[in-house]
Order: C-alpha cells, then sequence, then structure tokens
C-alpha cells in the first residue's frame, strides 16, 4: 500500500534532495574546520565568516569555497604532510636498530671478516645482551 502512495520517481527525488543535503553538510564541516584552523585570519574575521556562512548557508559556503579554495588545498597538504612526518619519527623512534640480534649479527659480520678480534665480539655480545 505504501509503495502505490510513493511512485518511483519520487523515490529517487527524495534520494537524489538527501544526497545533495549530505554533501553540502560535508562542505559546510570542511569550511568550518578550515576556518577554525586558520593562523592567518584573525578572530573578528572568522567570526564575520562564521555569521556569513550562518545567515547565508549555501551561498557563505561556495563563496568561502571559491575565495579561500588555494589556501585550503595549501593548508591540507601541509597538514598532510606534518602527520606524515610525525608518524614517520615515531616508527622510527620505535623500531630502533633491531635489537640485540641485529648487532650480535653484525658483530659476527665483523668478526668473519677480521676486522675485530674474538675479544672484541665477545665484548660487543655482552654489551648487547645487557642492553636487551
Amino acid at each position: 500500500m505504501l509503495a502505490a502512495d510513493y511512485p518511483f520517481l519520487d523515490v529517487l527525488w527524495t534520494m537524489f534532495v538527501f544526497f545533495i543535503f549530505i554533501i553540502w553538510f560535508w562542505i559546510l564541516i570542511t569550511v568550518f574546520s578550515d576556518l577554525f584552523r586558520r593562523r592567518d585570519m584573525s578572530g573578528g574575521s572568522k567570526v564575520l565568516w562564521i555569521i556569513f556562512v550562518i545567515l547565508l548557508p549555501y551561498l557563505g559556503v561556495f563563496i568561502y569555497l571559491i575565495a579561500n579554495h588555494d589556501g585550503m588545498a595549501e593548508r591540507n597538504i601541509e597538514r598532510a604532510q606534518a602527520q606524515q612526518q610525525a608518524t614517520a619519527s615515531y616508527i622510527q623512534s620505535v623500531a630502533g636498530s633491531g635489537g640485540a640480534a641485529a648487532e650480535i649479527e653484525k658483530a659476527k659480520g665483523l668478526l668473519d671478516s677480521g676486522a675485530i678480534s674474538q675479544a672484541e665480539f665477545d665484548a660487543i655480545k655482552a654489551k648487547a645482551l645487557a642492553a636487551s
């Protein structure tokens, strides 16, 4: 009975309107997050942009995107690079040098090549095992 009261084209139109609303909401969140993360804009300017976006929501969002699209992309790239660098430095700090086994393996290679003596190898091995 419900399907007869709500034709297929009305369903499609409702889905389209809902989809457009979700996209606009996503863009609105993007604009607000960019506004709050900006360091080159004063607090008064941010408040004016927020008021403009609240009073004229669609027009305000689109004008902000047109006026600040280059800066938004640059700030997103800088933020992504900073996060990537922080992640890489964290991974390097946690990974360390490979532990005692890697140090002993390097020392064994030096011993086999004749670069160090057996006593030096034993000292490196003892130091590596004591550190772990």
